[in-house]
C-alpha cells in the first residue's frame, strides 16, 4: 500500500519567507527575507557567490535551520518538518547519482523508499523518464552517461515523487555552454508543463532571466529587488542590480529634479532617492540606449566642439560582429570608454568620429 507521498499532488503550492534570517554564530548570512512564490510560479534567487541565495533554499529544503522568521507552504509552517518530510524535489549542482545502480533504478529510488507499489512505481519511472528524454536509456548505467544526460535523471529523480515545489541548487553550472542553454529551455519546458512551484539558484544573469517569471535578485543576505526579467532590466531599482543585471555604462551626469543631465540629454531617473537637486551623479546607461550616427565632418572632437544636436562626438575605437547585432566601443573627449549596441546593417571604423546621443529611456543613478 503506497503511503499519501505516492499520490498525485496539486501543483499549486504557494510558498512564504517571512523575516527569516541566518546566521553562523557573528556572521549574519540572511537578514529578514521577505519573499512570497505563488502558486506555479517559477522564482530565480540571482546573485554573486556569498549572496546567500544557496542558503535560503536549503533552508526552504530543511537542509539547515532558520535563525529567525517563518517559512510557510500553503500556509503551514514548517520550521518543525524534517527535510525527508517537507516533499521538496531537489536537483543540486552535483548530480549525485548512484553508479551502481541503472537511469531507472536511479529514479526509481525515491518511489521505492515511500513504498509505492510496483505497477505504479514503474509507471511513474517510464513517465518521468519519458519527460526528460531519456526514456531510451533506462537501462544504462548513470556513470556511462554525458554531463547533460546525468543532470536529466537528477531531474526525472526530483520529479518523479511528485514534490509540492521543484528547488534548483546551480543544477547547469557544470556543463558546457550550449548543452546548458538548451537544459535551461528544457526545464523551463517542463516546469510549464507541470505547473510546478520552483526556485532555481543561480549566479548566471543570462540563465535566471531567460527561465523565470519573477528574479529576485539578492546581494550580502538581502533582496535588491524582486520582479519580472524585463522590469530589471529596464527599471533597476539600485545602482548594483543596474549593474548585475545585463551590461551598463557608468556615465556621469548631473541631477535636475527627477531627471539626469547627460550629454546636454535630460533623462529620467531610477533611484534617486536622497539626491539633491544639482548633485554630480554617475547614470547607468545601457550600450542600447546610445544612438550611433555617421558624421560628415570628421574633425576631431578635441579640435571642434560642434555637436550634432544633443549629445557629442567620439572616436570609434573598436567595433565586433555579435550576430544579428554589432559593438561599437567609442571614447569620448575626456578618454572614457563607451560600449554601444546597434544594428548589424550599421557598420563603423576604426577612428572614425561619429555622433553619440541618448534615447531617452530612464536610468539608474548613483551618487558621484
Amino acid at each position: 500500500m503506497a503511503d499519501t507521498a505516492a499520490e498525485p499532488r496539486s501543483n499549486g503550492t504557494s510558498i512564504t519567507f517571512t523575516g527569516v534570517t541566518k546566521t553562523y554564530g557573528s556572521n549574519a548570512v540572511l537578514h529578514r527575507i521577505d519573499l512570497d512564490v505563488q502558486q506555479g510560479e517559477f522564482i530565480a534567487l540571482l546573485g554573486p557567490s556569498g549572496c546567500g541565495k544557496t542558503t535560503l533554499l536549503r533552508c526552504l529544503a530543511g537542509l539547515e535551520t532558520v535563525t529567525s522568521g517563518e517559512i510557510t507552504v500553503n500556509g503551514a509552517d514548517i520550521a518543525r518538518v524534517p527535510a525527508n518530510k517537507r516533499d521538496m524535489g531537489v536537483v543540486f549542482q552535483a548530480y549525485s547519482l548512484f553508479p551502481h545502480m541503472s537511469v531507472r533504478q536511479n529514479v526509481e529510488f525515491g518511489l521505492r523508499m515511500r513504498k509505492v507499489a510496483g505497477p505504479q512505481r514503474t509507471a511513474r519511472v517510464e513517465e518521468s523518464l519519458e519527460l526528460v528524454g531519456l526514456a531510451h536509456l533506462g537501462d544504462r548505467y548513470a556513470h556511462t552517461l554525458s554531463g547533460g544526460q546525468q543532470q536529466r535523471v537528477a531531474l526525472a529523480r526530483a520529479l518523479v515523487t511528485r514534490p509540492r515545489a521543484l528547488l534548483l541548487d546551480e543544477p547547469l553550472s557544470a556543463l558546457d555552454a550550449k548543452v546548458r542553454v538548451r537544459l535551461r529551455d528544457e526545464i523551463k519546458a517542463i516546469q510549464t508543463e507541470l505547473g510546478i512551484t520552483t526556485i532555481f539558484v543561480t549566479h548566471d544573469q543570462e540563465e535566471a532571466l531567460a527561465v523565470a517569471d519573477r528574479v529576485a535578485v539578492m546581494k550580502d543576505g538581502v533582496i535588491e529587488q524582486l520582479g519580472a526579467p524585463e522590469e530589471l532590466y529596464r527599471r533597476p531599482a539600485t545602482s548594483f542590480v543596474a549593474q548585475f543585471i545585463g551590461e551598463s555604462n557608468r556615465v556621469p551626469g548631473t541631477l535636475l529634479g527627477d531627471r539626469v543631465n547627460i550629454f546636454d540629454t535630460q533623462l529620467p531617473v531610477i533611484g534617486a532617492v536622497g539626491l539633491r537637486e544639482g548633485s554630480a551623479v554617475h547614470a547607468f546607461v545601457r550600450p542600447e540606449q546610445f544612438l550611433l550616427s555617421r558624421l560628415i565632418d570628421q574633425a576631431r572632437p578635441e579640435d571642434r566642439d560642434a555637436r550634432p544636436g544633443a549629445g557629442t562626438r567620439a572616436v570609434v575605437v573598436s567595433s565586433g560582429f555579435l550576430g544579428a547585432q554589432r559593438r561599437t566601443v567609442v571614447r569620448l573627449q575626456n578618454g572614457e570608454l563607451l560600449a554601444v549596441q546597434h544594428s548589424a546593417s550599421e557598420c563603423f571604423s576604426v577612428d572614425e568620429l561619429v555622433g553619440l546621443r541618448l534615447a531617452g529611456d530612464p536610468v539608474a543613478v548613483e551618487r558621484a
